[in-house]
């Protein structure tokens, strides 16, 4: 594995807890990646998720477009994220990384993290945003920073575009892998493991192509019903954690143990809680002909392999979850306006072309989807170094 730019250990000094820092490479000068707080985070953990947001911000390069992908990067803290104590940690990390998020870190929210909190603790600390680091390369700092304030007031159907653009994506790489494979989406069920940000938001836009989302799963257990759920619901039920409320469930619904969620029945299966959700040893329970990766490394490689080899299509995290970020930097930069039409249209356009070219270049290759992905992103870099530097 290549080496990355700056890896950073941190030890809290109250709590004796660890944070990491992985800049994986630099794109004129600049890195991008989420940080993510869980208890049992590790600096390995961090390293891969950096060097695939690398590969995911490589992927949606246009270049025609006025934004160019940045480095990868990820931040993560292993520490509790419902504990009390979690928001005083990230203020003690945010002040030790404080160089990097200046100069160099464009970050935003991840797996046990919301945005807010990330901006009310950056706020205090006299930031003046999670992604100042890319205010340099902005032809218009002022209307760029204008464009996003407005797009981050947009609601659809209540709940925010920023929280909808990346189940958007998570949504159009699932139906076009069905298309692939000649399934109605009116014929198809789908489960959805996580009910956050990117899991309810693609459970929504499934519902709304005619997909039967026939289970969901949150921290508390598996909401399910054979005859399809009624996602707009739950959605309104939910809680900030995602969790969904258990005394405001349709006629139909019924509850199982969360350690049955590869149990139901369902065509598509798209885990969007926690890494390393499918491994080697529950990977034969998976039934699903497409699994679609919303959250980051769901599925090990070596299960990943297995389920390709049998014939399923998966749809490897770096390309389905990546309109998650790519839809910030084509607002700030002016590539879509701040209004849903103009995400919407945009993200589904781009998320035909780029499933599409990985899965056509895994089958021509034989190889699985997520190392087609890195040829066609590494590709992408060469032309991007050519053109604009690496760690320059």
């Amino acid at each position: 594995m290549r080496e990355p730019y700056l890896q950073v250990t941190w030890t809290d000094p109250v709590t004796g807890c660890h944070g990491y820092l992985v800049i994986d490479r630099l794109v004129r000068g600049v890195s991008s990646g989420g940080l993510r707080m869980r208890a049992g985070c590790t600096l390995d953990e961090v390293r891969g998720l950096a060097a695939g947001v690398s590969v995911k911000e490589a992927l949606n390069y246009d270049p025609t477009g006025r934004y160019i992908p940045l480095g990868g990067a990820k931040g993560g803290i292993d520490w509790d994220p419902y504990d009390p104590r979690a928001t005083d940690v990230l203020r003690r990390y945010l002040t030790a990384m404080r160089p990097y998020v200046e100069r160099f870190w464009t970050m935003g929210e991840d797996l046990g993290l919301r945005q807010s909190t990330i901006d009310k603790v950056l706020a205090e600390l006299g930031f003046s945003s999670s992604i100042q680091a890319v205010y340099p390369l902005l032809d218009d700092e002022r209307a760029a920073r204008a464009r996003l304030r407005k797009a981050a007031q947009v609601r659809v159907g209540g709940l925010r575009l920023k929280e909808l653009v990346g189940g958007c994506g998570v949504a159009e790489a699932a139906l076009v892998a069905l298309d692939r494979l000649a399934l109605p989406a009116k014929d198809v069920r789908a489960f959805v493991q996580g009910f956050g940000a990117i899991g309810g938001s693609t459970a929504r836009f499934l519902a709304e192509a005619g997909v039967q989302v026939v289970g969901i799963a949150d921290v508390k257990g598996i909401v399910a019903n054979q005859d399809g759920l009624d996602v707009e619901r739950l959605l309104r039920g939910r809680d900030s954690h995602g969790t969904v409320d258990r005394d405001d469930l349709a006629p139909g619904d019924h509850l199982l143990p969360g350690d049955q969620w590869l149990d139901v029945e369902a065509d598509v299966l798209v885990p969007a809680a926690v890494s390393y959700a499918v491994d080697e040893r529950n990977v034969d329970q998976v039934k699903a002909r497409v699994v679609v990766e919303a959250a980051n490394m769901p599925v090990l490689p070596e299960a990943e392999r297995r389920l390709v080899q049998r014939g399923a299509l998966v749809i490897p995290d770096v390309v389905a979850n990546s309109a998650s970020g790519s839809w910030w930097w084509w607002t700030l930069f002016g590539d879509v306006q701040p209004d849903s039409d103009s995400a919407f249209t945009k993200i589904r356009s781009a998320m035909r072309r780029l499933v599409n070219a990985v899965l056509d270049e895994a089958d021509h290759a034989a190889i699985t989807p997520r190392a087609a992905a890195a040829r066609i992103a590494d590709l992408a870099v060469r032309d991007i170094d050519a053109k604009f530097g690496s760690a320059a």
